[in-house]
């Protein structure tokens, strides 16, 4: 591969049922900042998550998104304090789980890493971690 056909991750778009509901959970519960939206239709939003990468939701108002989505397709992001990143999910009443999917538990990885996951209002489960 040469120089000039590097390759960056650009944006991740989700599909959402309430898109009022869903940037409510991401700028709120996740704490990500909203960015300047090009549609200008009312039916997209865009997030930054870093190193010039978004997330893209997307209100789709003819299908539905899917009822049941594996913890194994998950959204990951990471946070330099996961303490209060997690006080911050108890006060907006955002249930969290280790992997194993025990209630209010953190999963601690071979190497140290501390994680936890939970679902956005679609039920996309969304992973935290202190890899930061």
């Amino acid at each position: 591969m040469t120089n000039n056909s590097k390759i960056k991750i650009n944006h991740i778009a989700i599909h959402v049922a309430d898109l009022g509901r869903s940037k409510v959970f991401f700028a709120d519960v996740l704490g990500l900042q909203e960015i300047d939206e090009p549609f200008k239709d009312g039916l997209h939003a865009w997030y930054d998550i870093g190193g010039g990468a978004s997330v893209h939701l997307i209100e789709e108002l003819h299908l539905v998104p899917p009822l049941e989505i594996s913890k194994t397709n998950h959204l990951c992001f990471s946070v330099a304090n996961m303490d209060d990143y997690i006080e911050n999910l108890r006060r907006k009443n955002c249930a969290f789980q280790d992997w194993a999917g025990e209630q209010g538990k953190i999963h601690v990885r071979p190497d140290g890493i501390r994680q936890i996951f939970f679902r956005d209002p679609d039920n996309y489960w969304i992973e935290v971690n202190d890899d930061f």
